[in-house]
């Protein structure tokens, strides 16, 4: 996301507010070279995206004109009662009726208000598992490209991503780092995803790799020290057989045992407090990792917390068919959750480590609130192969849209910094623990400027 040029020379704020309410709306000239000419007047156009050019439609409230000159930084303040929920363009207009300036803001209905954009990703991984870095450069790279929450999800483990909390233990950050790990259970290749939970599902099974390495030890198998005890690979496997008779599964359905294996997935993360994310049934792994008829019983029962409807890989086929899925689903009345993720295995000098994202619209960066907000739909997937494409319900994509434009950049370049100091406190230099203290609150300051809820 490049920062647009009026944005380098000017600054308008609040970008977000309440629809249908009268906004105080500030534009401030980033350097002299910015500033408008004391002496004379300028025109301030309003005009809302939604309603139409009011030449073409005359008998709507599509327009409203103010003859202001510039205050004492050579910037306008002014008042203006703005209407329903989209963008508004700010137009300055000169003495000869040309269009100097443009800048947007956004009106919101009331549930978004109060709700502020995070963008952060739920599945990659690290050289714990396939990966290529360490748990916490991996999260330190990724709040350097901007991210404002993230899980290192690595396959059949749990503890790496508690690696990368400790890590930066007693730094003050506005960078949130939740536990994670891609599920891989026995007789059951579906790959999921959990986010936020409280303790390993991978680590309720004594074959898996987090058991193999770190053994039963609750401290490496959950955020809190609590969680239960290990079952033999015997033992899960008849708890899934017992749950088959309990699906009512179609007559013929093939893949009975692996059905009944996500189902008790999922219901160990909704124990354990967390997100269950069906991940990537359009990778083409030798042919589509998941069975398209499998796939559809899984999205026609809403079987997942929310899906990976974008990630991995840059060919069409995987992201462009689940985005097509989630649309056609949505026809049939299926509504459910969605995320997007790089589900990256490198941090840097990687094509795909930015090749999805999510952003949540959530009334805090915080574990429980990023997941509840989720859970209730309050989140988009964004793909940045090629141009940014962002996924989802339509006003919040409109939403997402702006924000990726007017928003992310300035608070991308806070993070860049941030990001850097993260990296070098994780790979021995302490010293950085100053300099990260200096620069925490700085993203909360950005959103409470920018968003007048």
């Amino acid at each position: 996301m490049e920062l647009k040029r009026e944005l380098t020379d000017y600054d308008i704020y609040p970008k977000v507010f309440p629809e249908n309410t009268e906004v105080t709306i500030h534009i401030v000239p980033l350097g002299f070279h910015a500033e408008f000419k004391s002496d004379t007047e300028y025109t301030i156009h309003i005009r809302p995206l939604s309603e139409g050019s009011p030449w073409s439609y005359p008998n709507r409230d599509n327009f409203t004109q103010y003859y202001l000159k510039p205050d004492e930084n050579g910037g306008f303040t002014f008042s203006h009662k703005f209407g329903s929920e989209q963008e508004y363009f700010i137009r300055i207009i000169g003495e000869d009726g040309k269009k100097i300036l443009q800048l947007s803001v956004y009106a919101l209905a009331p549930d978004l208000c109060g709700r502020y954009p995070f963008r952060g990703d739920l599945h990659m991984h690290t050289r714990r598992s396939d990966g290529k870095e360490a748990p916490a450069v991996v999260a330190a790279n990724y709040r350097r490209y901007g991210y404002d929450f993230l899980a290192i999800t690595d396959h059949q483990r749990y503890y790496p991503s508690l690696e990368a909390i400790e890590a930066f233990k007693g730094i003050k950050t506005d960078y949130v780092l939740v536990p994670g790990e891609e599920i891989h259970l026995p007789d059951n290749d579906v790959h999921l995803v959990s986010f936020g939970a409280r303790y390993s599902i991978n680590g309720l099974i004594e074959t898996r790799s987090q058991i193999k390495e770190k053994g039963k030890d609750k401290k490496y198998r959950s955020l809190e020290g609590d969680c239960p005890e290990v079952l033999t690979e015997d033992e899960y496997k008849a708890e899934v057989n017992a749950l088959i008779p309990t699906l009512n599964l179609p007559d013929g359905f093939p893949d009975k045992f692996s059905y009944a294996s996500c189902i008790w997935i999922f219901n160990q993360i909704r124990q354990a407090d967390g997100l269950g994310i069906f991940c990537h049934p359009y990778w083409i792994s030798d042919v589509y990792q998941v069975p398209e008829s499998f796939t559809d019983y899984m999205t026609k029962n809403m079987s997942f917390d929310a899906f990976e409807v974008a990630g991995g890989e840059s060919y069409y086929e995987q992201n462009g068919f689940q985005w097509s899925k989630y649309y056609e689903d949505r026809e049939k009345g299926r509504i459910y959750p969605i995320v997007g993720s790089t589900d990256s295995h490198g941090s840097v000098h990687n094509d795909n480590k930015l090749v999805a994202c999510t952003i949540v619209f959530a009334r805090q960066n915080e574990r429980k609130e990023l997941i509840n907000s989720i859970k209730q739909c309050y989140s988009v997937a964004v793909d940045t192969v090629g141009e940014d494409k962002i996924i989802g319900e339509f006003r919040l994509v409109k939403y997402a849209c702006f924000l990726m434009k007017n928003y992310f950049p300035l608070h991308d370049e806070l993070c860049f910094e941030e990001g850097r100091a993260l990296k070098a406190y994780a790979c021995g230099d302490k010293s950085e623990k100053n300099i990260l203290e200096l620069m925490y609150g700085r993203t909360e300051r950005m959103r409470k400027k920018y968003f007048k809820f």
